[in-house]
């Protein structure tokens, strides 16, 4: 039997993210900057002697039957025709239902996991295959590097990325408000905005990775989300407050909430940024 397969899956933060009106099969396209972040998952995958089976054990999270990482082992199987029962361990630090993609970046790690298992190679094809039936983020974590870390300009529903050279001179500092928005609630709020004629203004996609290369104090990336989000939940706009206090050059809501997160250009200044929120909330990620 082949060893345990240890694989992390890091968090991503949005810089910018445009959502687009929603298109006549009920998905919106978005315009968006993904950027991988070391706060990260871990998972343990092992092969069990029964066939057909996915046994899904996490220690710091409850989750449902059906997940990302039950729906990443039967779209393998049905597209490979493998059938290895594999044991999967989730060792979750990225908190869920935030917009950091926690879910999908398990799921595209436990794909490399399972590839490497039962000796498959995991091409372009494969993986977004996979990706279509388990959902839009995956294609990201699976493209943008070969051990899912990286930056992106994702558009499409997700299903189109574009891998860039990440900065590796920016920090980051997170804060978890406490608030659990669906998915579904925060699109149904921006497409009301829309209806209305509320329209978050963004920069052009085709300006996205020349702004991120900019000095940070220059960018005007925007969230379609944030505003909707902070309306309803205030909890979002304390702490989006509280980190603009904190010295950040830049800050928006990730994904569609409700973790927001400020950058900041010298390692010290997230450091001290990162002690004086802690203060103040209970879940703070230093990145």
């Amino acid at each position: 039997m082949s060893p345990d397969i240890v694989i992390r899956a890091p968090a991503k933060v949005n810089i910018g993210l445009r959502v687009l009106p929603e298109r006549g099969d009920g998905f919106h396209n978005i315009e968006s900057i993904f950027q991988t972040v070391d706060v990260c998952d871990e998972l343990v995958v092992s092969p069990l002697a029964e066939r057909k089976r996915c046994k899904v054990e996490c220690d710091d999270a409850v989750l449902p039957a059906d997940n990302t990482l039950t729906a990443t082992y039967t779209a393998f199987c049905q597209l490979t025709g493998c059938d290895t029962g594999v044991r999967v361990r989730v060792r979750k630090r990225i908190p869920a239902g935030g917009g950091l993609g926690g879910g999908s970046s398990d799921a595209a790690a436990f794909l490399r996991a399972l590839a490497r298992l039962n000796g498959v190679v995991l091409t372009d094809c494969l993986a977004d295959a996979v990706a279509a039936q388990v959902g839009s983020d995956v294609f990201f974590f699976l493209h943008c590097g070969t051990d899912g870390t990286g930056a992106a300009l994702v558009s499409g529903r997700g299903e189109v990325v574009r891998p860039i050279v990440p900065r590796d001179d920016v920090h980051f500092v997170l804060v978890f408000p406490g608030v659990h928005s669906s998915t579904k609630e925060a699109y149904r709020l921006v497409d009301e905005d829309i209806r209305a004629g509320t329209v978050v203004s963004c920069p052009d996609f085709s300006a996205y990775e020349a702004m991120y290369r900019s000095p940070v104090s220059d960018w005007t990336f925007a969230n379609s989300f944030t505003a909707s989000l902070k309306r309803k939940y205030p909890a979002i706009a304390q702490a989006l407050a509280d980190i603009q206090k904190s010295g950040a050059v830049w800050s928006d809501m990730t994904g569609s909430g409700a973790v927001v997160f400020g950058v900041y250009e010298a390692a010290e200044a997230s450091k001290k940024a990162f002690a004086e929120l802690t203060g103040t909330w209970k879940s703070c990620f230093l990145a």
